[in-house]
């Protein structure tokens, strides 16, 4: 076995607007059912790592204790809250990864959750909008999608009206989202839909439509994280085989915003810790908070050059049954972006691809798994190649 941290459990609650659960009954969900299905007990855990964006979601802004609540032998373990954008979720993954590595414990816990849906529509807006740069200016946008807009201008452009793929991506996602169970929005869309401007459909930062973001949601996941001597014990184990962080500067005005150079980065460093190559993975699962975002991706991860991301999704590339199929399991677009449980949520679903229990979302013999979760616009840039080891 590599000697690599594994994941040797996982738990994923459902995504949406969840009223009947708070942020404390989230978090303790996931975790007694990931500690339940690695077969743990909080006794045997020897670190807890939360990822909670927050910033004003919650009043309750200090939830690292809170996991302690899913099992007594939890109590007085070391719990600590990690933060870092939309890669919230992974930064707390990075932090179980190095107390792993540091040889401090031998099994940790890593949960990410957000509530957000009870937090009022414009509030919403003015808290996502600060994970962007704000001494540089919004030049009118007043939510997070009014950045992304800008960046889906600039890209038509210089490379013309993508609106079509854009929609095609949308399409694929909720198409893909109807076999996860976990997902928010389990409905296929269709591509005329998500390509025509309707009531049903508004631009909501032109030239980005509704269906070309994705939606607010409340939802948590957890992992169970081990050194690769204890994973060898474990009932399952899916290894890193690449764990990669690439930060970039926040604000987008000194950037070419058609590229996004950190993730580009961040994928040859990972590809080449892991020893593959982009097209020997089984499928990626992509931060896709926005259609524009997925198609930037895949010019970032090496699948087609500059300007030339739409052919991915014309031809088929990234289908579930194309040559590199994107998003399984409906992505952020279909499944809801839950901000502190994003990343959590993208590592258990592709863990669930590598181990064959992905359920209708699985990519049939998939093994070797790419996972790439971003902060901002690009600015936090979190790249994983996970690969079934038992």
């Amino acid at each position: 076995m590599p000697e690599n941290a594994c994941i040797v459990g996982w738990a994923h609650s459902r995504f949406g607007k969840l009223a009947e659960q708070d942020l404390e009954t989230l978090m303790v969900g996931v975790a007694r059912d990931a500690m339940a299905d690695a077969g743990v007990a909080g006794e045997d855990v020897d670190a807890v790592y939360v990822g909670l964006f927050n910033n004003g979601f919650s009043k309750q802004d200090f939830p690292s204790s809170l996991v302690l609540h899913a099992d007594p032998g939890l109590r007085y373990k070391p719990a600590t809250r990690l933060e870092n954008a939309c890669a919230t979720g992974s930064a707390a993954i990075h932090g179980a990864l190095d107390f792993l590595a540091a040889g401090r414990g031998r099994l940790a816990l890593v949960v990410g959750a957000e509530k957000m849906t009870a937090t009022p529509g414009p509030e919403i807006g003015e808290i996502l909008l600060k994970a962007s740069y704000i001494k540089e200016g919004t030049e009118g946008a007043n939510s997070f999608v009014g950045v992304f807009g800008r960046i889906a201008q600039a890209y038509f452009d210089r490379y013309g009206d993508r609106s079509e793929a854009l929609a095609r991506i949308a399409s694929k996602n909720h198409r893909n989202g109807v076999n996860n169970p976990y997902a928010q929005m389990r409905k296929d869309l269709g591509f005329e839909f998500c390509n025509r401007v309707s009531p049903g459909n508004p631009h909501v930062a032109a030239p980005l439509r509704r269906t070309d973001c994705s939606p607010v949601s409340d939802g948590a996941a957890a992992l169970v994280l081990a050194d690769a001597r204890t994973a060898r014990a474990m009932n399952k184990a899916v290894a890193f085989r690449a764990a990669v962080q690439v930060n970039e500067y926040l604000p987008i005005g000194g950037r070419d915003m058609t590229r996004f150079d950190g993730a580009a980065l961040a994928w040859r460093k990972g590809l080449q810790q892991a020893g593959v190559g982009l097209l020997d993975l089984d499928l990626v699962e992509t931060h896709d908070c926005f259609t524009i975002a997925e198609l930037i991706e895949y010019e970032a991860m090496g699948l087609a050059k500059a300007g030339q991301g739409h052919i991915a999704i014309d031809e088929g590339w990234v289908e579930k049954d194309g040559k590199l199929p994107i998003n399984p399991s409906g992505g952020l677009k279909s499944k809801g972006h839950p901000i502190g449980a994003t990343g959590v949520s993208m590592h258990a679903l592709a863990a669930m691809q590598a181990t064959g229990s992905a359920g209708g979302m699985q990519i049939p013999g998939a093994s070797l798994v790419g996972v790439f979760n971003m902060g901002g616009a690009a600015v936090a840039n979190y790249l994983s190649i996970l690969e079934r080891v038992s």
